[in-house]
């Protein structure tokens, strides 16, 4: 029964600025809009194809002699699917090669080519999906994903006897947010919040600060800092600054719910983490 009780939004009305790369920005800034906040988005990166695709285009002429074909995100579903159409091949040549993904939003980018994946880890991160894929010892593994990404992964299969082929589908090219654009937000003094995706979008916008001779601890004091993950956290502590929340599940979602537990309590630091 409808009671009329409404549940409050506990962003509503606040500020929050998104770093997350122009083209995957639209879908996370609606999931904050949704809450009632202002959003306000910030580039600090961005996707680009890659410059020479020699080695992306011989692994995906062989995709069918893989065991696992891994996909650490959305960006290397796409960047994956544009190179199939490219040089006229598609996915159902991989033929008994598995599909295994780092999380939700990377199995959806793949279901919207039909494509279903085979294995997603409990915990979104590239280590995690080690466990998942199981006893790789002698497993042929196709690791795709951005030019920039850790080695861990790779490294960790390797060890436990996999022989993996780890190709770049995409670059991310880090791009410090222009100083005006910083002017305009942080001299108005009404964020809440920022929120990062990746390791990366903290470089570029630390960059970006930095480049105009400011203090990322004292420029971001009094706001909330709210990673996506551990590894994202760590990075802010490489500058410094200490995230106010992390989010428990490693998605855009999960940051948004540890940003409302953060604000629900009064804005007290370690909501979340």
């Amino acid at each position: 029964m409808n009671t009329g009780t409404q549940v409050p939004r506990m962003l509503s009305g606040k500020h929050l600025v998104i770093t997350r790369p122009a083209d995957a920005a639209a879908e996370f800034a609606e999931q904050l809009a949704a809450t009632g906040a202002r959003v306000t988005a910030l580039p600090a990166i961005a996707v680009v194809p890659l410059e020479d695709t020699t080695a992306l285009d011989a692994a995906l002429d062989e995709l069918a002699s893989y065991d696992w074909i891994v996909l650490t995100s959305a960006n290397g579903v796409r960047a994956v699917a544009e190179r199939l159409a490219a040089t006229g091949h598609s996915w159902a040549e991989r033929g008994r090669a598995r599909i295994a993904v780092i999380g939700p939003a990377t199995a959806r980018a793949l279901a919207g080519h039909g494509v279903s994946s085979a294995a997603m880890p409990e915990q979104y991160v590239a280590e995690a999906i080690v466990e998942t894929l199981g006893n790789v010892a002698g497993q042929r593994i196709l690791l795709l994903r951005a030019d920039i990404a850790r080695q861990a992964l790779a490294d960790e299969l390797r060890v436990r006897g996999a022989d993996v082929d780890e190709i770049a589908a995409y670059r991310t090219v880090i791009q410090p947010v222009p100083e005006e654009k910083l002017r305009a937000v942080f001299d108005e003094g009404s964020v809440d919040a920022i929120t990062f995706t990746s390791s990366s979008t903290v470089h570029g916008l630390m960059r970006g600060l930095m480049a105009m001779g400011r203090d990322p601890a004292a420029t971001l004091r009094g706001i909330a800092l709210a990673a996506i993950g551990p590894i994202t956290a760590s990075t802010l502590r490489e500058y410094g600054l200490e995230p106010a929340v992390v989010a428990e599940e490693y998605t855009t979602q999960g940051i948004v719910r540890a940003l409302e537990a953060y604000f629900a309590s009064g804005g007290v630091a370690g909501q979340g983490v």
